[in-house]
């Protein structure tokens, strides 16, 4: 057997050799150093050490020129890799993307430690507020507004509520982050979750059943909000349902901005409190058959239509509701009884438990 020797390495290939072994590949998206090493008039060349050479040229040299204006040879800089290792050999790179990453690696770190951000608000539409933290846009609902920056709108329009928003353009707000999520670009901020802490603590001392002093300090229509008059910082609302014993189109009609009064706690949960006002009066369906008996005739005015009929006030608290299929139609119940006036009707049964009085009218 012929023994063929082998043809021994030349310089430049131990030399490659020894340096891949130094060189590791770096992937599309890390983070990377890099030293200034080059500026030439399309493309900048920067030394990544065991990465290799960087290069950025084309639309991101564009994008960079502001941020390579004041950087000088020899300085460093974080640069996002766009492509590990292209057609010539460099790893392809971005100041601008690495830009993003960073920030978005500082309000992560933001949100885990839940510290509190000063931001200032940039702009608004009906579901919230715009602000920026670390260069990212941020979005503030509406619901994670403190209870004292909380649009208090009386119909729920959204013009109005838009209106209210912009008031806070310009201005500066202390936050804490909600949610970061990189992959859908979304960033939520709140102002609640600051004051809410606080107002935990301060809502040990209540429980369900207490009564406490309060003021209206906003209507709605689905209720009105009441702060607590020994402690304006804690609020809670009283929704329609709990206003009155009665039924209720707008809570104006029983309440008042600046109205003092006293209501009943019903809830107390994750900072929210959920109050009454009916829970301190007398339900007037206790003794409702004592006054309205089934096979009896009674006057009564009509409050309101509603599409299966029609709502009818018998007294200040009780009201009875004649139902649409007693006329056959909408239109033909609106031609028979006018809202605002008053007729005689016949008491068909009285449901205290539902709270309903069920009513014909006398032919």
């Amino acid at each position: 057997m012929i023994s063929v020797a082998k043809k021994p390495e030349s310089a430049i290939a131990q030399l490659i050799k020894s340096s891949s072994d130094l060189i590791s590949v770096a992937k599309e998206g890390d983070l990377v150093n890099g030293i200034l090493i080059k500026r030439m008039p399309r493309a900048v060349y920067f030394d990544l050490g065991r990465f290799g050479t960087g290069i950025i040229y084309g639309s991101e040299l564009m994008n960079a020129r502001e941020i390579l204006k004041n950087l000088k040879a020899g300085e460093s800089i974080s640069a996002k890799v766009v492509e590990a290792d292209n057609d010539d050999g460099y790893v392809e790179l971005s100041l601008a993307g690495a830009s993003r990453q960073k920030s978005w690696q500082a309000v992560r770190e933001l949100s885990e430690k839940g510290d509190e951000v000063t931001v200032k608000i940039t702009g608004a539409n009906a579901g919230g507020l715009m602000a920026e933290i670390e260069g990212l846009k941020a979005f503030l609902p509406v619901s994670q507004l403190s209870s004292e920056h909380y649009p208090r709108v009386d119909d729920g329009s959204k013009e109005k509520i838009l209106l209210e928003l912009k008031k806070f353009v310009g201005q500066g707000m202390s936050v804490k982050i909600l949610d970061v999520n990189v992959r859908t670009d979304k960033l939520i901020i709140s102002e609640r979750e600051i004051t809410s802490v606080n107002v935990k603590e301060k809502l040990n001392k209540y429980k369900a059943g207490d009564i406490i002093d309060g003021i209206i300090s906003g209507v709605a229509d689905f209720g009105a909000f009441i702060k607590f008059a020994d402690d304006p910082e804690l609020e809670g609302l009283i929704h329609i349902s709990e206003l009155d014993h009665k039924l209720i189109e707008n809570p104006k009609d029983i309440v008042k901005v600046n109205d003092q009064v006293k209501a009943k706690i019903i809830e107390i949960k994750d900072g929210r409190v959920t109050l009454s006002l009916k829970a301190l009066k007398a339900d007037p369906w206790a003794t409702v058959e004592e006054r309205f008996k089934a096979g009896t005739e009674v006057p009564g005015t009509v409050l309101r239509f509603n599409p299966f009929g029609a709502f009818i006030a018998l007294d200040a608290e009780i009201q009875g509701l004649i139902h649409v299929s007693e006329f056959g139609s909408v239109e033909v119940m609106q031609e028979q009884i006018k809202e605002g006036q008053k007729y005689t009707f016949h008491i068909e049964s009285v449901k205290p438990l539902e709270k309903r009085i069920i009513l014909k009218l006398k032919k």
